[in-house]
């Protein structure tokens, strides 16, 4: 029998020049985000809300970088989900017109107030917080 050696984790070695398969770790007690898609930050996306819908597939948003942009609606998108104003949205700049952008996804009223309670939205995107933090009545004397 051969008996290979194996690492303190139990996992065995791999051969020189190959990468390890990947382990997957059973965490308990840890909250999950749910099947909500968020921003990949490394492909550049990032967050904006729907300003003004201007026809043919193109819309005004407001990104969370503070930069307006001209969002195109992907054909992907383009009959199967509706935009309004005042949405939540998944946007991927464009690399060569700092003023465009695609629009990837868009997030329903139900799904952008669950991002906001998990404190998942950068705070210029944040509309969707409880109303009543905003205003407190003050007690009169």
């Amino acid at each position: 029998m051969d008996a290979s050696p194996a690492t303190p984790d139990g996992v065995p070695p791999t051969p020189e020049g190959e990468e390890p398969a990947p382990v997957v770790e059973v965490m308990e007690g840890v909250e999950d985000v749910g099947r909500l898609p968020l921003p990949r930050r490394n492909r550049g996306e990032v967050f904006g809300i729907a300003n003004q819908l201007l026809g043919a597939a193109r819309i005004r948003v407001m990104c969370e970088d503070s930069i307006p942009r001209m969002g195109r609606i992907t054909g992907k998108m383009k009959k199967k989900m509706w935009i309004r104003e005042g949405d939540l949205l998944i946007l991927r700049p464009w690399g060569f017109q700092e003023g465009k952008a695609d629009i990837l996804f868009r997030y329903s009223r139900t799904q952008a107030q669950y991002l906001a309670r998990r404190n998942l939205l950068p705070p210029s995107v944040n509309l969707f917080g409880p109303a009543d933090a905003k205003s407190e009545p003050t007690p009169s004397a």
